[in-house]
Order: C-alpha cells, then sequence, then structure tokens
C-alpha cells in the first residue's frame, strides 16, 4: 500500500484493488483564518484527481473543500458515504457534481472490488456538524485506521476489522478555546495548558487502544496567517497553546514510552508493508520545523493577497440583520424545547450594531435593552450578514471555527449552546431534540387519531405531534414524508423501522 499525505487528514491511498482519495484540503477555511500546515501549496492536483474512491469523514471545511472538490477530483469518483443520519456528506458532494455513492453501515465492513473498508461513525449533536467518522482500509495486506478527528466511544468494531498496520489520527487542537474568551490571562493560561495537555492524552489513548505497529499524528494542526490572529500558532515557547504541532506530539509520545510515532509533511509517501513502513519525504521537514516561525512569515507573505482579498469581500449593509435573524432563528427556537431548557438564558450577539439578543426563555429574538445576559459573543457584523447571505445552517463550521470572536460566559462551557449554533434548520433541530429525547429514561408518546403513539419519528427524531399529519389511518412525518400504518406500526418508507402504535383503549387498560 502507498500513502501520500495531502497535509492536515489528507490522503491519498494506492493499493493493488484501486485509490481512495480521503479529506482533501488546499484552500483556507473559516472566513480564511485556518490554512494547511505545513503548506501544501506545492502538491499537484493532477496527480491525485482521478482516484477510484472519494471519502469525506464530514462536512467540517477543512476536510470538505468544495472548492478543489469541484475544480481538481474527477466525477466519476465512487464516493464512500458514511453513516450519519443526516445525508449532509451526500448533498454537499451531489451539488459538487458527484453522481456515484457507495453508502456504508458504521462498524459493518464492506467488499469494494477487492478492497475491504470500514466507516466508524460518531452521530451525537456534538460530533463535528451533527456526526464525523473515521475509515478502515484493508487492501488484503495492511490494514490502515484513517481516525482523523473522529472520536468513537467504542472501538469494538474497530478491533473486529483486524490488527491494524498504520493508524492515522488527530492530536492538536480544532477549537476556540480558551483563546476568544475575555479571561483573566493566568486563568486562561491554565485552561490552554489543560486543553492541550488533555487532547495529546486523549490521542495517545486512542493509539494504545486502536493498537498499530505505527502511529502519524494528522488532521492538525491548521497555521493562522492573518495578522489578526497570527499569535494563535504554536512557535514552541508556550506551553499553555492548544495548536501543539506534529514534533511536539512525537516527543510526547517518546516521553510517554510510546516509540511507534512517525512524521509525515505534504508529499511524504509512505510504502506500508507487512512489517514494515518506509516514508520518503518531498524535502527535509527541518526547514518547516527548525524555524517555525520564519516558515509562516513567509508562508504568511506568500498567502497575505489572497487573505486580504477574501476580508475585502465580506458583506456590509447588505442585510437586516435583526430582522433576518428574527425571521430564521425563532421558527427553530420554537422547536427547540429540550435545548432551550439546558441553555437555560440568554444569549448576546454584540454586532456593534445592532446587539441582538437570543432568548431561551421565551424563544425570541429582539435588540438588546440591558438584559442580563448569560452568555456573550462579540463578532463583527460582516461575518453575520455571510453567515445570512448564504443562509448557513451550522455557525459553528463557518463563525465559531474561525476563532473571529471573542466571548464571555457565566459558569462552565454549555455543549447545548454550540449544538443549536450548528441547528439552524427545522431539520437539524428536531434531530438533535430527538437524540437528547433519547438520553432519558422514559419514552414520550403522544395522543394521534386515537392511538397512542411513540412521540419521536424513527427516521430523525423528528417531533410527531409538531410534524405529523394523519390521513386514511397513515400518519406522515411531514419533515422528511416518511409514513407509518397506526393500526400496525408499519414504515411504509423503509422496512427497516417501525413506529410504536396502539390504541387507546389497550393504552388505558395496562
Amino acid at each position: 500500500m502507498k500513502i501520500t499525505f495531502l497535509g492536515h487528514a489528507g490522503l491519498y491511498v494506492e493499493t493493488r484493488h484501486g485509490s481512495i482519495l480521503c479529506d482533501p484540503w488546499f484552500n483556507p477555511a473559516y472566513f480564511a483564518s485556518w490554512v494547511p500546515f505545513p503548506s501544501n501549496q506545492e502538491l499537484d492536483p493532477a496527480a491525485i484527481g482521478s482516484p477510484d474512491y472519494l471519502y469525506v469523514s464530514h462536512v467540517h471545511r477543512d476536510h470538505l473543500d468544495r472548492d478543489f472538490l469541484r475544480d481538481h477530483v474527477s466525477k466519476d469518483a465512487t464516493v464512500i458515504l458514511p453513516d450519519h443520519p443526516l445525508d449532509l456528506v451526500e448533498r454537499e458532494l451531489e451539488t459538487l457534481g458527484f453522481t456515484r455513492f457507495v453508502q456504508t453501515k458504521t462498524n459493518v465492513p464492506l467488499e469494494l472490488d477487492g478492497l475491504r473498508v470500514m466507516t466508524v461513525c460518531t452521530v451525537f449533536p456534538a460530533d463535528g456538524p451533527l456526526g464525523d467518522s473515521a475509515l478502515a482500509i484493508d487492501d488484503g495486506e495492511v490494514r490502515i485506521f484513517d481516525q482523523n478527528d473522529a472520536r468513537p466511544v467504542d472501538l469494538d468494531g474497530t478491533h473486529a476489522f483486524g490488527h491494524f498496520d498504520a493508524h492515522f489520527v488527530q492530536f492538536s487542537g480544532a477549537i476556540w478555546y480558551p483563546m476568544v474568551y475575555r479571561f483573566p490571562p493566568q486563568m486562561k493560561s491554565a485552561l490552554g495548558r489543560k486543553k492541550r495537555e488533555t487532547q495529546m492524552a486523549r490521542s495517545l489513548r486512542y493509539s494504545r487502544q486502536v493498537g498499530a505497529d505505527w502511529t502519524i499524528p494528522m488532521a492538525g494542526p491548521p497555521c493562522f496567517l492573518d495578522d489578526d490572529l497570527f499569535s494563535f500558532n504554536d512557535f514552541g515557547d508556550d506551553p499553555a497553546n492548544v495548536f501543539p504541532d506534529q514534533t511536539v506530539y512525537l516527543e510526547y509520545m517518546r516521553s510517554q514510552g510510546e516509540g511507534s510515532g512517525r512524521l509525515m509533511i505534504p508529499g511524504s509517501v509512505a510504502q506500508l508493508s507487512p512489517g514494515s513502513l518506509e516514508i520518503e519525504h518531498p524535502h527535509d521537514p527541518d526547514a518547516i520545523f527548525g524555524d517555525k516561525r520564519a516558515y509562516l512569515e513567509a508562508f504568511g507573505e506568500r498567502m497575505r493577497p489572497r487573505i486580504e482579498a477574501e476580508r475585502a469581500a465580506w458583506p456590509r449593509g447588505q442585510a437586516d440583520i435583526l430582522a433576518e435573524l428574527t425571521e430564521w432563528f425563532e421558527p427553530v427556537l420554537d422547536l427547540a424545547d429540550r435545548t432551550a431548557a439546558a441553555i437555560n438564558g440568554r444569549v448576546l450577539l454584540d454586532l456593534g450594531d445592532p446587539q441582538v439578543v437570543l432568548d431561551f426563555w421565551t424563544r425570541r429574538v429582539y435588540a438588546w435593552k440591558g438584559d442580563e445576559c448569560e452568555y456573550r459573543f462579540w463578532i463583527d457584523p460582516a461575518l453575520v450578514e455571510q453567515l445570512i447571505l448564504d443562509h448557513d445552517e451550522d455557525w459553528v463550521n463557518r463563525l465559531f471555527l474561525s476563532c473571529r470572536f471573542e466571548a464571555e460566559r457565566r459558569g462552565s462551557y454549555n455543549e447545548y449552546l454550540y449544538s443549536f449554533f450548528k441547528c439552524l434548520s427545522a431539520e437539524r433541530i428536531e434531530y438533535a431534540e430527538g437524540c437528547y429525547s433519547e438520553q432519558l429514561p422514559e419514552r414520550e408518546f403522544f395522543e394521534c387519531a386515537g392511538y397512542r403513539v411513540q412521540r419521536r419519528c424513527p427516521h430523525l427524531k423528528a417531533d410527531l405531534a409538531r410534524f405529523g399529519v394523519v390521513e386514511d389511518g397513515i400518519l406522515t412525518c411531514t419533515l422528511h414524508g416518511w409514513q407509518f400504518e397506526l393500526a400496525t406500526g408499519r414504515c411504509l418508507t423503509s422496512d427497516d423501522r417501525r413506529l410504536f402504535s396502539e390504541p387507546l383503549e389497550v393504552a388505558a387498560e395496562q
């Protein structure tokens, strides 16, 4: 097996049974704040542009690079789809022109003309943008586990796939915490140290659990080349920096008694065979890591025109922010019962003009009038305008990962708040609400046309009390069109789902 490292989470895997292009990322992402590190600008797109298979783990923009996939990857590639509850990856790739798809089921191996592959998926609202995934590949001689930045909680299925020769794993930060928070410097430093240590320790635990012969750190860190963000880069002199690079993690592995770590940089080629891993670099890695500050300063100068052009294109005065957010967010807030209860407060989007409150108590959006707010975000209004113009339903996967904001909060991190910002549509928030309801010990039911019926749709957890319509004994979920026969619970849309439904007189007797 020949593996070319493309930078970040990108791999080009060549086997005797075909090639797989995984998560290629080349263009600046998140309002041009993230850039692949080290630079992969020297790689030839034509060399990787005609794979037999394409795998995109999830729709974060440092994994699904729309411009690169549209302009440089053959649409004849067969897409290996992760087993996500919402088909976000498939929708994105269809928009870009891809037409050939093969659906996987998590932890179930799939044969592809001599290749054996398997996705390992995570599907909770906090997992990536409502889902993430890893890919296992077996060419009959060797196996690799491309975990990128997925965090599966159960590796039993992974172990059942067989022993892995190489493991590709994320080790560095992909977050805005704690840098953007208005914490006292000493507090921010302590939180950064803890975050840095925790994320490297987590990666090492995964490597030990996977048990591969070799471990290759990947899927981070990005580099920050905009002058406003340049200080976020790790230059080796700040133990509180949450973006340590590959050499730092490899040294950490060695300090923990693990000698299986290997370095790959963009353009590195690994020849993997049973009991052997040989890596050839395109140039001396010391040219990157020996004086990292000088390397990034030079890289930043090369990228400056592009970053400045993107910043200049941000819209200003093209949207009525308060009116647009009110019309967009209030219907979503109305559906967010469990989310609103868990957030239990107000959020202030301080854009200078306007200042907008998201009130999770009243489920309203309005202009700030001095109300006390538990959470506050200072954001350039141009970024919010762009999100409005694009109707971007996942602000985490655009705004928050950009680190182009500041934040303040009372109390600890609230997972539900950031999950809300990933779920800015009826479809997304209904899925999140269904996931939260399934965490509770009791099942929820409602009365419907003389039946006691489970409240959440077996398809994607939509609230049937809101989105269910009954006609001639058939319950239709209007959110996605799935239909169920109330008398039997039989699903008329798919053979593998069933609705709990019983006549009310039977329920009353129990």
